[in-house]
């Protein structure tokens, strides 16, 4: 190559951190690489099989020539039409299944899209922090600032904050971008909430955005509200929802989007420039699932509460401090003394070099998050129990090194 020759990449990137869990997933990948049985709790990645019968219906149409080419960009009307049927089913909202929804390759690639339609240099996007990444990034990448809000069991406090920053901020917020239950914390929300968070989208013409993609990983027995529940919803926002979770069809990439009609229509021109939308064979999966497999989805849902369970009295055990989360497929756990001060970024690369244990860094979803880690209810117990296991013997093996003065837990 041409030693003068120069690649500059685009302002844009100099915005983007290093993505953390890439750099964390490609350790794990070389260490399996190498041989080492790494137990991953850091990725949200459901290790359980999608419905046999949703499965069948794939096979059965990817086998039909006529699918093998272009599909309908916005989602098939057939897929469409389902995803109206099911809100209407669980949560009694009325949809045309037209205008008002459209199909995504994963809820992360239509909010990103999204965001690519609604803003620009200028605009501000008020979230919850700490943030799954793409809540934060998929607006700075569209050229937008992001304020953030310490989430909060307080509903008031929360909402409070976000009138506070409409008010004092000139141009105000333009989009508001929620995620409840929430990713990583598992903090739910009550319908009031949203009743409050459509009047403030009125009165300061703010737009919403709700990920719902945990929204039947709910447990002991409570039911996660809709956004779209609360009347006046559909005219300031929209929702969206993901088969990934729910079904476990994390890897076959289909979710939605369903609301105001006119942020759909934003995002179904963005998408119609960017890409052909999902393969047919998995949209019509997609419909059986969503159709047929409540009493699969109601199983999954005894697992992860199973899990979770478990896996909480097991971390109290070792002396953690953990509440076990109301949604979600996730534990947030704080990380105890003395090993907090590593930070977590290093406490879990240390997890990873020396118990072969893969943890999600709370640093990785914003400052907020740091002294925290995510831990992921994918595996089984036997799983779970050798995991700690590895993590007990390699803090074992930090304290005897900080006793011998070969370890410090500020220095990296």
């Amino acid at each position: 190559m041409d030693k003068t020759f120069e690649v500059r990449c685009a302002e844009r990137m100099n915005q983007l951190p290093p993505y953390l869990f890439g750099m964390i997933n490609k350790m794990k990948m070389e260490k399996r690489w190498a041989g080492d049985d790494v137990i991953d709790l850091g990725m949200g990645n459901p290790m359980d099989p999608t419905p046999p019968m949703v499965t069948e219906k794939l096979i059965e149409v990817a086998s039909d020539p006529k699918t093998h080419r272009y599909p309908v960009a916005g989602g098939m009307k057939n897929l469409k039409r389902e995803i109206a049927l099911y809100y209407k089913r669980v949560y009694d909202v009325e949809l045309n299944g037209e205008s008002d929804v459209i199909c995504t390759i994963g809820s992360k690639e239509g909010i990103s899209h999204l965001c690519l339609a609604l803003l620009g240099p200028g605009d501000t996007v008020i979230t919850p922090a700490p943030a799954f990444p793409i809540h934060v990034y998929a607006a700075v990448i569209a050229g937008a600032n992001v304020l953030r809000v310490p989430i909060s069991e307080d509903e008031d406090t929360f909402l409070s904050q976000i009138s506070t920053m409409c008010t004092s901020l000139y141009p105000p917020p333009k989009l508001l971008m929620l995620n409840f239950p929430h990713n990583p914390t598992g903090t739910m929300v009550s319908r009031k909430f949203f009743e409050e968070v459509v009047k403030l989208a009125k009165k300061y013409n703010l737009m919403v955005i709700n990920d719902f993609a945990y929204s039947r990983i709910v447990f002991d027995g409570e039911k996660a509200p809709s956004f779209l529940e609360v009347n006046g919803a559909k005219d300031v926002g929209v929702e969206f929802g993901s088969f990934s979770k729910s079904y476990n069809m994390a890897g076959w990439r289909l979710g939605y989007c369903v609301g105001n009609e006119q942020m759909i229509g934003g995002l179904a021109k963005i998408k119609g420039y960017y890409d052909y939308g999902i393969f047919s064979a998995i949209q019509v999966a997609g419909i059986v699932a969503m159709r047929d497999c409540e009493p699969q989805l109601a199983e999954q849902v005894g697992i992860y509460q199973k899990r979770r369970d478990f896996f909480c009295d097991a971390l109290q055990k070792m002396g953690w401090d953990v509440t076990p989360p109301r949604a979600g497929m996730f534990l947030w756990v704080k990380i105890p003394e003395p090993y907090a001060q590593m930070g977590s970024i290093r406490f879990s690369l240390e997890m990873m070099d020396r118990a072969n244990v893969a943890l999600s860094p709370g640093a990785g979803f914003g400052q907020e998050g740091e002294g925290w880690l995510r831990l992921a209810l994918v595996e089984n117990e036997n799983r779970v129990t050798q995991a700690l296991k590895q993590m007990r013997r390699a803090l074992k093996d930090i304290d005897d090194e900080i006793a011998a003065g070969k370890f410090s837990l500020t220095e990296a």
